[in-house]
């Protein structure tokens, strides 16, 4: 497993729970909306996108990486998170471009 490394000017992170971690989940959110720095999603009690569990999204720019993954990876509590770059390639943004803290999650990366 590779840990992020700071090559992108823009990223996203996604923060996967579920029935069983949902107040893990909704305590780093709340945690995470105490630093207004980073851009928050909405907070997804069901499947978005190519996410397979319920999940939220965090945006943030290079100059925020080297301060916010280490942060994510000391509060994650065990939740899996997918931080991938940003480049507007959706297909290599959630594959080349991924990386994860804990446990890697299946994505549905099926084009319609």
């Amino acid at each position: 497993m590779r840990f992020p490394q700071n090559i992108y000017q823009r990223y996203h992170a996604h923060v996967y729970f579920d029935e069983q971690s949902l107040d893990k989940g909704e305590f780093l959110y709340s945690q995470l909306q105490s630093l207004p720095e980073y851009q928050l999603g909405r907070f997804h009690q069901k499947l978005v996108g190519p996410h397979t569990k319920w999940s939220f999204q965090i945006a943030f720019t290079r100059d925020q990486f080297d301060q916010l993954i280490p942060w994510l990876e000391r509060h994650r509590q065990g939740l899996s998170i997918l931080v991938h770059g940003n480049t507007g390639d959706f297909y290599q943004d959630h594959t080349e471009h991924a990386y994860w803290l804990g446990d890697e999650q299946k994505l549905n990366l099926k084009m319609s």
